[in-house]
């Protein structure tokens, strides 16, 4: 793929390998349509969620397409009292990112990274490229490379 995001440039320069996927010429618009078009076990394909705790500070999430988020849960594992998801139009000024091209790479700012546990059942997760219609995958010990994260159960 010619393409390339930011994202992808920043695994590039870190000389983290992936695999990039295409489905910018789809209709697919949520997490499990992508995961359809793509091919793709929809329980290795992520979706990145940002959310913020009564503390005002902000944590993102990656689960499962096809998984909520239990912000019981999400919080517990934050040391917080509670976490809310972040409101759709502060997405952009927070992160950098828009909603359905959101990606743990690359945000404006390091924010405490949670990954669900499933996510160390694969060899490789797939998850936004930074922008909609593109999607990475890559290898957990790559991914930490890039990212400092956790793994914790953290969906319904």
């Amino acid at each position: 793929m010619s393409f390339k995001t930011n994202v992808m440039r920043i695994l590039d320069s870190s000389k983290i390998p992936y695999i990039s996927h295409c489905y910018a010429n789809t209709d697919a618009v949520s997490g499990i349509e992508v995961a359809e078009v793509l091919n793709q076990n929809p329980d290795k394909v992520f979706k990145t969620l940002v959310t913020v705790a009564k503390s005002k500070a902000y944590y993102v999430f990656l689960v499962p397409v096809k998984c909520e988020l239990n912000l019981k849960k999400a919080a517990e594992h934050a040391g917080e009292k509670s976490i809310e998801m972040i409101k759709s139009k502060d997405l952009l000024p927070i992160t950098g990112y828009i909603h359905g091209g959101c990606s743990p790479i690359g945000m404006k700012k390091n924010f405490k990274t949670t990954i669900d546990i499933s996510a160390s059942y694969f060899d490789t997760i797939i998850f936004s490229a930074g922008k909609i219609g593109y999607q990475v995958e890559l290898r957990l010990d790559g991914l930490m490379k890039a990212v400092d994260f956790t793994l914790a159960d953290i969906v319904d």
